[in-house]
Order: C-alpha cells, then structure tokens, then sequence
C-alpha cells in the first residue's frame, strides 16, 4: 500500500516516532558512550595535574548526562519533520510502497547525515582536539554533511537515469555515490589532532559508542515511523472493509 495521510498527519508521526527514536538513542548514549567521556575527562585532567582550566562548567556532568535525553528527544523530533516532509515530497514520485519509501529514506539520512562524515571526521572524545580550531572542524563536518547529500542526490539520480537498465541500476546508483563521496574525501582536508599518547583504545570505543548512538536515532526513526505506517494502513483497509456492510445496514433503515 502506498505511503497515505496527510501532511499533518505524517508530521504528527515523524514527532513521535523523533521523540521516541531520539530518547532510546539517549539511552544508548547513556549507558555506552558516557563511561568513555568519563574516562577521556579524568585523562585529561590528569595530563592538568588534577586541576581544571579555565571556570568551571556552567552544566554539572549529572547534568549533561540527563540534558542528552532532553538534546536528542528534541533533535529526533525535529529529524522526524524532516523525513516527513521528505517522505511526503517524496511519495508523488515513487512506486515504492508506505514501508519500503520510509526505511530507504531514512536508509538515505543515516548515509548523508551520519555515515559519510564519519569516516571523513569521526567524533572524538575530550581531551582530543585543539580548541582553537573547533570552528573550523566544524564548518569541515558541516562540508561532509553536504557531501552526503549530495552523494544521496546522485545515486537516487542514477538510479532514475537507469530506469530502462534494470540489470545495472544498482550498481550505477551504488557507482555514483561512492564517486562522489571519494571525489569529496579527496577535496576536503584532514584533521588529526589526537595525540600520540592519546590511548587508542578508549578512542576507538569512544568513536564506536557514538556511532552506535547516531546509528540507533536513525534506524530507531524509520522503524517507528514505518510501524506506524503500517498500523494506519491496516486501520484503513479494516474500514474499506467494513463500508460495503456499513453501507447495506443504513440503506435498509433507509427502507
């Protein structure tokens, strides 16, 4: 069954399905990627000689390990109006059905948002990083989060361009994507700033816990939203089936 509702109506299933995704995404953060950053702290004030620089933190760490739940249920509701409005444009155009268009493209957003800066710039825990830069390193993900949209323009391109090439419509759309992505590592520079003392360890799990955060926000979004889809769907078709009944009973009253 094709994707159906409203707009508003699909806005409504995106906050929800945002808010839910982002507040289990939260959790993971919590329990796996905030044992990390608890470690990456006290290595670095360590290095410090035990003492802090600079004032102290206007947010206690208790505090910004429940903020997160706050930061990420609002940012999921605010993702989950995005791929509303993405699935709405985006179902005028498509044959794919109500679940196949919502998980490829929150597929598509977890590649542009999450995966292609990534591996570009992965995150890095405290005590990495110059702070001098960090407005740079920031424009830099930014210009990564473009370049994975437009390599998602690209393969969605090439796969339409290909309609009457079945058999090399995947590849094609797979080709054009890693192109772009390739040609767009290429252009944009690196940044290394992790010490040589730095322990590759906890980076590594620092790196993996926030992957699996983002991860989880995304896949989260489209299997809730996907759900819920399929939960309005049936809703319609028991009613389609109960109209020719309905329809019968007040037409004999009418007699």
């Amino acid at each position: 069954m094709p994707l159906i509702g409203t707009y508003k109506t699909l806005l409504l299933r995106g906050l929800l399905a945002g808010l839910l995704a982002g507040l289990l995404a939260a959790t993971v953060g919590y329990f796996v990627g905030e044992p990390h950053i608890d470690a990456a702290i006290a290595l670095e004030e360590a290095g410090a000689g035990g003492h802090s620089h600079g004032d102290e933190p206007l947010v206690s760490r208790a505090g910004q390990k429940a903020g997160q739940f706050l930061a990420l249920g609002l940012a999921g509701m605010a993702f989950g109006v995005i791929i509303a409005s993405v699935l709405n444009f985006a179902r005028r155009y498509s044959k794919l059905n109500a679940l196949q268009l919502t998980l490829v493209t929150a597929g598509f957003a977890w590649l542009a948002i999450v995966a292609v800066p990534f591996f570009k710039y992965p995150a890095n825990p405290p005590a990495v990083g110059d702070p001098e830069t960090i407005d740079q390193r920031t424009w830099f993900w930014v210009a990564a989060v473009a370049l994975g949209l437009l390599a998602v323009t690209a393969c969605i391109a090439a796969y339409r361009a290909l309609a009457t090439q079945r058999a090399f419509q995947l590849l094609g759309a797979t080709a054009a994507f890693v192109v772009v992505v390739a040609l767009g590592y290429l252009l944009l520079p690196d940044v290394n700033e992790v010490a040589a003392d730095f322990p590759a360890t906890l980076l590594w799990d620092f790196r993996v816990a926030s992957l699996a955060q983002t991860t989880t926000l995304w896949v989260t979004l489209g299997l809730i939203f996907a759900t819920l889809t399929q939960l309005a769907a049936r809703d319609v078709a028991k009613a389609e089936l109960r109209l020719p009944g309905l329809r019968m009973r007040l037409h004999l009253r009418t007699k």
